[in-house]
């Protein structure tokens, strides 16, 4: 346990620093979440559900910690502009693992409606934190939710109170930003009570041309009759490293749709488990990847059927180029007694270089006889026939491919229901795969040094977020 050794040093030296800037409630559970830690070090790749990604290489540097909560100077609503056109959404922050209070949006919410900092919430409101906090997340189950519960210090806490509709969709910016590399453990819980309607857009992004260590843990609360909409959008840097797990659970009737999208990273695993705990509760589940040069993204998902009459949809697209390298494992449960469940999963991926590789594995764990549930698979290339038709008529190589790939990945972004929100992303995937087209042209030097330089330059806007002041 080589790579554990320097974080049980860290909390044996710091618990009490930890603790004086935490909440009692975020506390309790970091001695029992300690020891689990030291038992079960982080996954290793033998664990079926870490099979494609190295953990302990990740962790293995030494990544500063700001247990101190020592104030960084920025202002998120002066450098950071992420609004995306005529999507009008209630914005907030959250700088490293701290939620951003100076300023918070103008807008009013809804009576009862609280978007605020984890530790505050722990404070002002314990019995709604209570009994939720750690209860979908164990950390006995796995070792990164031991590491995060050590070490988190403060996140976000989202409430929408009963029968509430949440009409303007909160906007959450995670923000990767210091000046030395740096290592941060953020806590999210959401609670969305019975009958309650909300829409939630979370977006990270690193200002910093430094090393980002950011693990995430999620706990979502979706009680009966309510509808939760969680989109997520990764447009970090190649030097950012994000490891995020969410729990779901699902009441009866309730209705969750989930979009993850990675569009610009270093190294992702994402863990995603639903568990579907009322009847006639319905799951929808969609991924996007684009990845090139050495990026890593690995998708595992869980969707876990324990009661009858409940319906799931899974779709995942990944677009892989350079040396890439791309993973999805989706596993459905269907357990006993749960009949009449619905499921679809399916993972379709384009694999644009002999140098990317993907890994699939959708599987279906059936324990009920009167069902109706599908999974699939595909890896493929470009279509040369496509390409060749589309040359004949005039369509240059490189606008060729990049229309197939766009028109690839076009399922998961129209499955996007705010019509805002849909249109900006259609432009960033186009943008992010003529990015990758440029990077492609200079390498095969087909243009000019002076057309090179030119595309260099195009290239790097390309890799940069484009509501960041400081990417201009």
């Amino acid at each position: 346990m080589i790579a554990e050794k320097q974080y049980i040093e860290l909390y044996e030296q710091c618990r009490g620093m930890i603790n004086e800037h935490s909440a009692a409630l975020l506390n309790e559970p970091r001695e029992q979440a300690y020891n689990d830690f030291c038992h079960l070090g982080f996954p290793t790749q033998k664990l079926e559900r870490y099979k494609y990604t190295n953990v302990a290489e990740a962790f293995a540097p030494d990544y500063g910690l700001n247990l101190q909560h020592i104030d960084i100077p920025v202002n998120p609503y002066e450098v950071f502009r992420c609004d995306v056109p005529n999507l009008s959404t209630s914005l907030y922050f959250v700088v490293n693992d701290r939620f951003y209070d100076k300023v918070l949006p103008k807008a009013s919410l809804p009576d009862g409606v609280l978007v605020m900092s984890l530790a505050e919430a722990a404070i002002k409101y314990p019995h709604l934190i209570e009994g939720r906090y750690g209860r979908l997340a164990r950390s006995s189950k796995d070792g990164l939710n031991a590491l995060n519960t050590m070490f988190c210090q403060d996140g976000l806490f989202i409430y929408v109170p009963r029968n509430t509709i949440v009409e303007r969709p909160l906007q959450i910016i995670n923000i990767l930003r210091a000046d030395v590399d740096l290592m941060v453990n953020r806590r999210v819980l959401i609670v969305v009570e019975n009958g309650a309607d909300v829409k939630l857009l979370f977006c990270d992004h690193a200002i910093d041309d430094h090393q980002f260590l950011a693990t995430q843990v999620s706990e979502v609360y979706v009680g009966e009759n309510a509808h939760l909409e969680l989109y997520e959008l990764e447009e970090t840097h190649v030097k950012s490293h994000r490891f995020a797990n969410m729990y779901v659970d699902q009441q009866r009737s309730s209705t969750t749709t989930i979009d993850n999208l990675t569009l610009h990273n270093g190294m992702t695993r994402n863990r995603t488990d639903v568990t579907l705990s009322g009847e006639y509760a319905e799951t929808k589940m969609y991924g996007c990847v684009v990845a090139d040069k050495q990026q890593h993204v690995d998708n595992n998902t869980l969707i876990d059927h324990r009661v009858p009459n409940c319906q799931s949809t899974e779709l995942y697209k990944y677009v892989l180029d350079g040396e890439a390298l791309g993973a999805f494992a989706g596993r459905v449960l269907v357990r006993e007694g749960a009949q009449k469940t619905t499921s679809q999963e399916t993972n379709a991926n384009l694999v644009a270089t002999d140098t990317a590789r993907m890994y699939t594995q959708p599987m279906l764990e059936i324990y009920a006889d009167d069902v109706k549930c599908s999974h699939g698979s595909t890896v493929g290339q470009l279509n040369e026939q496509a390409l060749f038709y589309m040359r004949q008529r005039g369509i240059p190589l490189d606008e060729a491919r990049m229309l197939l790939k766009f028109a690839f990945v076009g399922e998961v972004l129209d499955s996007i229901r705010l019509e805002p929100l849909r249109d900006r992303l259609h432009y960033l995937v186009e943008k992010r795969f003529r990015g990758q087209t440029m990077e492609q042209r200079e390498q095969c030097q087909i243009h000019s040094s002076i057309a090179e330089s030119r595309e260099r330059k195009t290239e790097g806007q390309l890799s940069k977020c484009e509501g960041c002041k400081l990417c201009k």
